[in-house]
């Protein structure tokens, strides 16, 4: 369709037609140059060419989903802005290219208010050791891993657990808020026998575990105990940070940094047990110091 331009200026009463993008609107002039500042008060005050069609309609090539919206704010200077963010964010399109500042500060305010916060870190949850290797191995991080399976236990809880374990959960998700740009950190929900237990690697090797479970005798049966030891957790988490920004294991800081305890000879790996089995260790030594060396 061809048009001619023109200049255009008329009474304020005076209703004009206007064509934006194929949607038709009538409106005067008086509300389009309500506004001084506005690329619309320009093209129907004389200043600016508008261009029409043979019929005398006036051809604006914007979109003119949200013309409507444009010509309620140049009349009442205030207008109910969209839902979507998505429509806000077409809307403030609109009221840049003819200029409405205060309608695009409007939407600019409602797309802030509206938008989705960031996530601070993203914790994985991992399914299988397959899964866990291969996180661990393409990281250039340290690691930290927490089991959580309170449905592998056998035996009934001790009082402290079940309050235990969300001490557990919770110091992990503080762990991950603070060093989450320098250590992965990773949840395994479906582990294999663990109920609770943190295990911490360094350039791909497991460097340090703390168990948090043990199981105690009662007269009759036995119980499960969910320990809390947070010291602990806080230490080795500390330790794993020296495997940082170092492109290749440190052979002297392996050795520096892990100890062999318990079952865990020759493995380089230092690992904690609850309070209740190393105080039965602890006593099963003098009693078998005792034996050897009687009074």
């Amino acid at each position: 369709m061809s048009g001619n331009q023109t200049m255009l200026k008329g009474h304020p009463s005076q209703y004009v037609k206007l064509n934006v993008g194929g949607r038709l609107y009538y409106t005067t002039i008086g509300t389009l140059t309500k506004h001084n500042d506005t690329m619309l008060s320009a093209m129907f005050s004389g200043r600016m060419e508008v261009l029409t069609d043979t019929e005398g309609w006036i051809l604006i090539d914007r979109c003119g989903n949200h013309f409507g919206t444009i010509l309620n704010y140049l009349r009442d200077g205030t207008v109910p802005l969209p839902e979507s963010h998505k429509e806000i964010a077409e809307l403030l399109a609109e009221a840049k290219y003819y200029c409405i500042t205060e309608l695009a500060m409007s939407c600019e305010r409602a797309l802030l208010a509206n938008q989705e916060p960031k996530p601070i870190c993203r914790i994985p949850l991992i399914t299988s050791q397959k899964e866990e290797q291969m996180l661990i191995s393409s990281s250039s991080k340290p690691a930290v891993i927490l089991v959580v399976q309170r449905q592998n236990n056998k035996y009934s809880y001790t009082s402290a657990s079940d309050d235990n374990l969300l001490k557990n959960i919770e110091l992990f998700d503080k762990l991950s808020l603070r060093f989450n740009e320098r250590i992965l950190f990773i949840k395994d929900v479906i582990g294999p026998s663990e109920i609770c237990c943190w295990s911490f690697y360094g350039h791909g090797k497991k460097v340090a575990e703390v168990c948090c479970t043990s199981i105690v005798y009662a007269t009759d049966r036995k119980h499960t105990k969910v320990e809390f030891p947070e010291a602990r957790i806080y230490e080795e988490t500390l330790q794993v940070l020296l495997y940082e920004n170092r492109n290749a294991p440190d052979q002297e800081l392996l050795q520096a940094t892990s100890s062999v305890r318990g079952g865990c000879a020759g493995s380089g790996m230092q690992q904690y047990t609850s309070d209740e089995e190393e105080e039965r260790t602890g006593l099963a030594r003098l009693r078998s110091n005792k034996r050897n060396n009687p009074i």
